[in-house]
């Protein structure tokens, strides 16, 4: 029997076809024990021939689990667009499927988080959220919670998976000493816990060798900070004083890459006359034209362990979720640093 056109293939549809009972059919394709080997290929290669697909929607309901994690990202973030692939990967492997909310610029984070909540998502996961760690503790009491890429301190309710950011800016520091660079300027990410943890990394390795640390404040008043205007208005401060430094590192991956424009534009040579670090290892960085020497963060571990997270919480095992896993970074050596101008 032929179902109607546009009309979605039946579980009732494949047993007529078969001549046997819808329930003979689940068990069939749940790989469940009962029906004889003649039954199961009868029914398998009629699903096949009738193109029945599994209504996923219907069963879940029927459990009451939704099996839907939510991610909150930026839009204008190639970073969070590679931890949205990578999340997805590990979501799929647990079961699981993600549903996409979005930051821009007229939509905040708190319409984008109850977009994910009224979607009947289990979980949550929010990329390095700018909300205050007391708001963030209240979403946590009502429904499972991981904070990726941001630290909190002493957090009751949230899972936090991230990257030791002081530590990647400690290894763009060390990389550029090591070149042989002492005049090393930082551009700052403005406020929030990542912009300090990275600031405090910058400082805290350049007095460790002696150095004197120069934090140029995010000077963007047109945006938010950490954004390709951020590098160009530093740049733009950077040549205005007349003292270029030998090396600079950027709050992100973003800010380098502003910072690159201006410099270009400016007939300064990149990294002839100035070395530059970006942060995060984004996609266009990776570009064979740009080059850009970046510190990284492992996508694929923080999205698996996030991940690992949201399960614990959701079968209510708590012992193999800790309160915080903190991965460490790496350094992605490429053209735009080198040895010090003469």
């Amino acid at each position: 029997m032929a179902s109607s056109p546009g009309r979605r293939v039946r579980l009732d549809d494949v047993a007529a076809a078969v001549g046997v009972s819808p329930a003979s059919v689940s068990l069939v394709l749940r790989s469940a024990p009962g029906p004889s080997a003649e039954t199961r290929a009868k029914v398998l290669e009629a699903a096949q021939r009738l193109g029945y697909r599994p209504d996923r929607a219907a069963s879940l309901l029927a459990s009451r689990r939704s099996r839907l994690v939510g991610l909150l990202i930026d839009v204008r973030s190639s970073f969070h667009a590679d931890v949205a692939e990578h999340l997805q990967d590990a979501a799929e492997e647990r079961g699981y499927d993600v549903v996409l909310s979005t930051i821009t610029r007229r939509r905040g984070q708190a319409r984008a988080v109850e977009t994910l909540v009224d979607s009947r998502c289990e979980a949550l996961v929010l990329i390095g959220p700018e909300a205050p760690q007391p708001e963030l503790e209240q979403l946590a009491g009502t429904v499972p919670l991981v904070v990726l890429c941001r630290r909190l301190d002493g957090a009751r309710g949230p899972d936090v998976v991230r990257t030791a950011d002081e530590a990647g800016t400690a290894l763009a520091v060390d990389h550029l000493h090591r070149l042989g660079h002492s005049a090393i300027t930082y551009v700052d990410g403005g406020v929030g816990t990542i912009a300090e943890d990275r600031r405090d990394g910058y400082e805290r390795a350049m007095a460790e060798r002696g150095l004197v640390a120069r934090v140029l404040p995010s000077t963007d008043s047109t945006g938010p900070t950490g954004t390709e205007s951020t590098g160009i208005a530093a740049a733009e401060a950077l040549v205005a004083a007349g003292e270029l430094p030998t090396a600079v590192v950027a709050f992100n991956d973003r800010t380098a890459v502003g910072l690159l424009d201006a410099l270009s534009r400016a007939g300064i040579s990149v990294p002839d006359d100035v070395s530059v670090v970006g942060y995060d290892d984004e996609p266009l960085g990776r570009l064979a034209h740009i080059g850009l020497t970046t510190v990284g963060q492992d996508t694929a571990a923080l999205t698996s362990r996030a991940l690992d997270a949201v399960v614990a919480r959701l079968d209510g095992d708590r012992e193999s979720a800790g309160p915080e896993v903190v991965l460490d970074p790496y350094l992605a050596v490429r053209r735009t640093t080198g040895p010090p101008r003469s």
